[in-house]
């Protein structure tokens, strides 16, 4: 069960990765956030971020176009 659910679906790079980062910014360590985009650049994007950062990729999805990223917040 995540914590918060940020629905970027419909917008463009860079905005779906610039909202997970803010959206991560004001959660708690441990805390988990689903994201939602339709960008194909996110899939690219944001595991790319996560990877430089302190928070952890927990899974992610592609479906009809849709990807979905489970991320825990880091310290």
């Amino acid at each position: 069960m995540v914590d918060r659910t940020l629905d970027a679906s419909g917008l463009r790079c860079p905005m779906p990765l610039l909202k997970t980062k803010l959206e991560l910014n004001g959660m708690s360590p441990g805390q988990e956030l689903e994201v939602i985009a339709t960008d194909v650049g996110s899939a690219r994007d944001i595991p790319a971020f996560l990877a430089l950062s302190s928070h952890a990729l927990v899974s992610s999805s592609e479906s009809n176009g849709q990807y979905r990223f489970v991320i825990k917040c880091g310290g």
